[in-house]
């Protein structure tokens, strides 16, 4: 279910051609770089093919950057962050950055090597949005950015200590924040007690998407936020791509009030029918647009959650 990247920081991706001559090449600034190769030459052909890069473009105007294939794989060539922290003299206006655009045709996502990727913030700090898919080897440390907006992570198994970074860092421009946590068998071990100072509003200020998806207990996630602070300044929310089920959604409706959300996306449920209409019924006529698409069964008793899943694990 996880898709190559197609737009980031509001650029098309482009694929950097992997052999440049005879190929005209938009201005640096009109896309967002794809950097892949069609198949993996070696840690030589990769340094060759960022070089390439670097220079066929003039590095100054290059906005958005998208590293996919076949770094961050298990067979990898080594961690890109540090040759993209080490470019950032020449990437100065840098404004987005995607670290592992694999789809499961290239790699399973429980198989994608990460490494600490605090240091990218570090280098660039005029970046705006940071996306990560991929958490085996992953790490954040708490940091300080003025600038950064979105941050985002694509994971199968988000761990507790990587939340914990997120929220312990100042980052008083973030507007959109998006974990998906996963499935404790490929590397979640965040709790709810690990998203509490997330969840009482006490943390990034300008927050106006939250993003907790993903989850193996997005019942009880469900729950948590139906109470939580933190949504009243919320324009958008999304519990989608976990194992949601009536328990959850019985939670929402019986919570704080969402008619002030632009928009709820619970996408990949285990909801009844009842349940999705009553959902229906008491936002859409408010003017929340409501995502229920994606339903899924649940081959297991109506009190065991054991046969439900979420979307991206392995």
């Amino acid at each position: 279910m996880i898709d190559h990247v197609q737009h980031l920081n509001g650029l098309p991706a482009l694929t950097f051609p992997q052999f440049t001559h005879s190929v005209r090449l938009p201005a640096a600034d009109a896309a967002a770089w794809r950097i892949e190769l069609e198949d993996r030459d070696g840690d030589e052909a990769s340094d060759v093919y960022w070089e390439r890069f670097l220079t066929a473009m003039p590095a100054e105007d290059v906005r958005a950057l998208i590293i996919g294939y076949p770094w961050y794989t298990e067979h990898g060539l080594g961690s890109m962050t540090e040759g993209i922290t080490e470019a950032s003299s020449r990437l100065v206006n840098l404004e987005a950055l995607f670290l592992g655009d694999i789809v499961s045709e290239q790699s399973e996502l429980s198989w994608m090597e990460q490494s600490d990727v605090a240091p990218v913030l570090d280098a660039y700090p005029r970046l705006r949005e940071l996306a990560v898919r991929g958490s085996s080897g992953l790490a954040f440390p708490a940091v300080r950015h003025e600038a950064l907006r979105t941050l985002r992570f694509e994971c199968g198994g988000l761990p507790a200590e990587v939340v914990r970074g997120v929220l312990d860092s100042d980052l008083p421009a973030l507007e959109h924040l998006e974990l998906w946590l996963g499935d404790e068998y490929y590397g979640c071990d965040t709790t709810l007690a690990d998203l509490a100072p997330l969840l009482d509003g006490t943390r990034f200020p300008a927050l106006r998407h939250l993003g907790l998806q993903n989850s193996t207990f997005q019942d009880e996630i469900a729950a948590a936020v139906a109470q939580a602070p933190v949504v009243a300044r919320l324009e958008s929310l999304s519990l989608s791509l976990g194992t949601l089920g009536d328990a959850g959604a019985e939670a929402l409706l019986n919570g704080q009030p969402l008619t002030h959300l632009r928009s709820l996306d619970l996408h990949h449920h285990f909801l009844s029918d009842a349940m999705m209409l009553r959902i229906w019924e008491a936002l859409e006529p408010a003017g929340v647009r409501v995502d229920l698409s994606g339903r899924e069964d649940d081959d297991e008793d109506e009190d065991d959650d054991g046969g439900r899943y979420v979307a991206a694990a392995e």
